[in-house]
């Protein structure tokens, strides 16, 4: 090959490049949409963006539980008033509560007893004992809760395993494009062919979140385990899992884990074209306030609702049942509709055929050329 050959062949081949890239570019614009439908309501929990209770309500939930005599009470009554011990970082008076539970019907919603159990003592910081009773209660029944119970069994072994009994944070110093962190320890433990992997890390994500949803969407442990899902997968969703790992970077209450968790995000963002983290670190920031403004709404609702005497089950309920929508952070932002998704695409893929075309043809003519001159 000659010298002049392999010049239009580099320049052909970064012409492909750079076509690639402006295009890129523009699919860029609809990349947090799409992220959003792949992994639904994780925008919404990263940013504190959706609907629970305060906590006078958990408070009010006690009292109004509790004002039953107890021979008189349920045993949802007694799962009611131990979670709203639980939210309010009462956890050994969450678990005494299911214990007095289970003393008095021993096979009675036994799953739920289980599965609050485990929840308490993970929630304490006792992970052994809460992994034991996470075991019985995917025994009792593995399919509840679209499995999420599995996931936090997973979750749990994945933190013994990192931690070693040494609490330092983040579990993954790296992103899960190494085939390292969370993701990659669930794929392992679910054995998961290749083909099966994506539909595994859904499933996973779906657990995660819902541990975040009814649990504590602040902890930077699901955070950092959502981020680790968010990434691993061929549709991956950077920049969700950037707003993951910045956000745990928040809530890690230890300068070490903090930039360790911001140099994550900014690994995930360096994956993104044309992102910066500044920029995506802003979008976040408004985004959480528009979490906060939320929760401080319905927390002043509710305590009007307690001093008006009123029930806190009907209104929030009446109030809430469908979730205000998280604003994105651009004024000028309008989603795609598929139609036109699928046609920037198609337009991507014929735009880099036809630049390659063109560019074949041109080093073909040159050559033929070539060979003319040659001949004569």
């Amino acid at each position: 090959m000659t010298i002049e050959t392999r010049r239009l062949l580099i320049i052909a081949t970064f012409s492909l490049i750079v076509s690639g890239q402006c295009w890129a570019c523009l699919w860029d614009y609809d990349t947090l949409a799409m992220e959003r439908q792949r992994f639904p309501d994780a925008h919404e929990l990263i940013a504190g963006h959706f609907v629970r209770h305060s906590p006078e309500y958990y408070k009010w939930r006690i009292s109004d539980r509790t004002s039953k005599p107890v021979d008189q009470r349920t045993p949802i009554d007694f799962d009611d008033i131990a979670v709203a011990y639980d939210r309010l970082g009462q956890h050994d008076a969450a678990i005494d509560t299911i214990r007095a539970k289970v003393e008095r019907w021993p096979d009675e919603r036994r799953y739920e007893s289980e599965a609050n159990l485990g929840t308490f003592h993970i929630h304490a910081g006792r992970f052994e004992e809460g992994l034991h009773h996470i075991n019985k209660a995917i025994e009792i029944n593995p399919d509840a809760h679209f499995g999420r119970e599995i996931y936090q069994k997973l979750l749990v072994e994945y933190v013994i395993e990192s931690q070693n009994g040494d609490h330092q944070l983040p579990l993954n110093d790296g992103v899960t494009f190494d085939g390292t962190g969370f993701a990659a320890f669930v794929l392992a433990a679910r054995k998961a062919e290749e083909s099966d992997q994506p539909a595994e890390i859904q499933a996973a994500a779906k657990g995660i979140l819902g541990m975040m949803r009814f649990g504590n969407h602040n902890s930077p442990i699901l955070l950092e385990a959502l981020g680790d899902l968010l990434l691993y997968s061929r549709d991956d969703s950077k920049m969700l899992a950037a707003r993951a790992y910045l956000r745990a970077s928040y809530e890690a209450g230890d300068s070490t884990a903090s930039v360790a968790y911001r140099q994550k995000a900014q690994q995930a963002v360096k994956m993104q074209f044309g992102r910066e983290i500044a920029e995506v670190e802003a979008d976040l920031k408004t985004e959480i306030e528009q979490g906060k403004s939320l929760f401080r709404q319905i927390s002043d609702d509710e305590q009007a609702w307690i001093v008006s005497g009123r029930n806190l089950d009907v209104e929030f309920g009446n109030k809430y049942y469908e979730q205000p929508p998280l604003e994105l952070n651009r004024p000028d932002w309008k989603p795609m509709d598929p139609v036109t998704r699928a046609a920037l695409g198609l337009l991507r893929i014929l735009a880099a055929v036809f630049v390659g075309c063109g560019l074949v043809g041109v080093i073909a003519i040159r050559l033929i050329r070539r060979k003319k001159n040659r001949a004569t």
